[in-house]
């Protein structure tokens, strides 16, 4: 695990010295734990991966309560710990010196206080943006990284099978949240990937809509879409059901989704634009006369974050490699009656080939 934080170090160090960066200032806390393993949210606090190319040294600045955890998880060893009556800039700047031109920063986490600080604090110098090249980074997801989602992937699995028995009619929606959320810690998870998405009726057509006290009720459909995470990696899962039995348009509408999501599967591989997975589910959903009614991405890259690159549109000309982890989750959402999503996990491997990762059925399946 050691060898593979040097090796991301060493690459990001590589393209420092390329666009001639004197410092990178790196506080994103998932970009944090990419680089050392030590994974922690320090809220308003100062935390940071500090690599000062011209010492060649590399830090972790921590919030002083973080540093035992820090010193017990991170692969770099040199722990600057910040008290929360200090100004971290101040230290910042005692420790790397004043000759800093070139400073690289992930610019789209930069806020206008960190920027007035650094301004003060470093009053002679330029920003680069480092951003894009870790998001590259991250994208391409070793082996290692891949069981890592399997497992979290397996988890919300067991805990989807086990929540829809508890289903039963005029049970609300944020009582199957509750559920959900308990048997997630039962099973393992550090807690829910993002807000656990429970929507019934009419309501499932609302791609991010809120679960609420709404009772489920028989002939309704239920969209479910959750993920866990385990050991500092995300999974995310959708599925719909019916509640009781399904008329003729909601089998209709669900096959649909269904096949879109297979023939998103099936386009996923090594060599071809990565907006031709979109463009391939996407055609199933308009050529059945659906098309109106789909009108987000298809899916999105996945991993420490539950929503990373790659982003899976349609006029996405990236060209796919081995590494990519991601969603295909094509749906249709009419409103007023309803919604169908259906998600499956993929990861390209060393073949170039689509590995499926979720293994929950797809078929439609009647609860309650």
């Amino acid at each position: 695990m050691q060898s593979q934080y040097k090796n991301r170090i060493d690459s990001l160090i590589r393209h420092l010295e390329n666009q001639q960066i004197d410092l990178a200032i790196i506080t994103s806390p998932k970009n944090v734990f990419y680089y050392t393993g030590f994974n922690s949210e320090p809220y308003e606090r100062f935390m940071a991966v500090v690599i000062d190319l011209k010492k060649q040294n590399q830090y972790l600045f921590v919030p002083a309560l973080d540093q035992e955890v820090a010193e017990e998880h991170s692969y770099i060893k040199r722990i600057v710990t910040v008290s929360d009556e200090l100004n971290p800039y101040q230290i910042l700047k005692k420790t790397v010196g004043e000759s800093v031109k070139v400073i690289g920063l992930e610019t789209k986490n930069v806020s206008l206080f960190q920027q007035e600080q650094l301004n003060h604090y470093f009053s002679d110098f330029s920003y680069k943006n480092i951003g894009d090249f870790i998001s590259g980074q991250r994208m391409r997801k070793t082996p290692e990284e891949c069981s890592k989602v399997q497992h979290a992937i397996q988890v919300i699995e067991k805990v989807l099978g086990e929540g829809i028995k508890t289903v039963r009619d005029g049970m609300t929606e944020l009582d199957l949240v509750a559920e959900f959320e308990y048997l997630m810690r039962k099973f393992g998870a550090e807690g829910p990937s993002f807000s656990t998405t429970v929507l019934s009726g009419a309501k499932a057509s609302l791609p991010h809509g809120s679960p609420n006290r709404k009772k489920m009720i028989k002939g309704d459909f239920l969209l479910i879409d959750m993920g866990v995470i385990v050991d500092g990696y995300c999974s995310d899962i959708t599925r719909t059901f019916v509640i009781g039995e399904e008329t003729e348009k909601q089998r209709e509408i669900y096959e649909i989704v269904r096949k879109a999501t297979q023939e998103g599967v099936n386009a996923s591989k090594a060599g071809v634009p990565i907006g031709t997975f979109d463009i391939a589910a996407r055609n199933v959903i308009k050529e059945a006369g659906y098309g109106q009614y789909f009108n987000n991405r298809v899916g999105h890259g996945l991993g420490i974050d539950v929503h990373e690159e790659p982003s899976i549109h349609e006029n996405n000309q990236l060209i796919a490699e081995s590494g990519l982890l991601f969603t295909i989750e094509p749906g249709i959402y009419i409103p007023g009656f309803g919604g169908v999503r259906i998600e499956e996990n993929v990861y390209i491997g060393e073949d170039g080939k689509a590995n499926l990762l979720t293994t929950f059925p797809t078929e439609l399946i009647r609860i309650g």
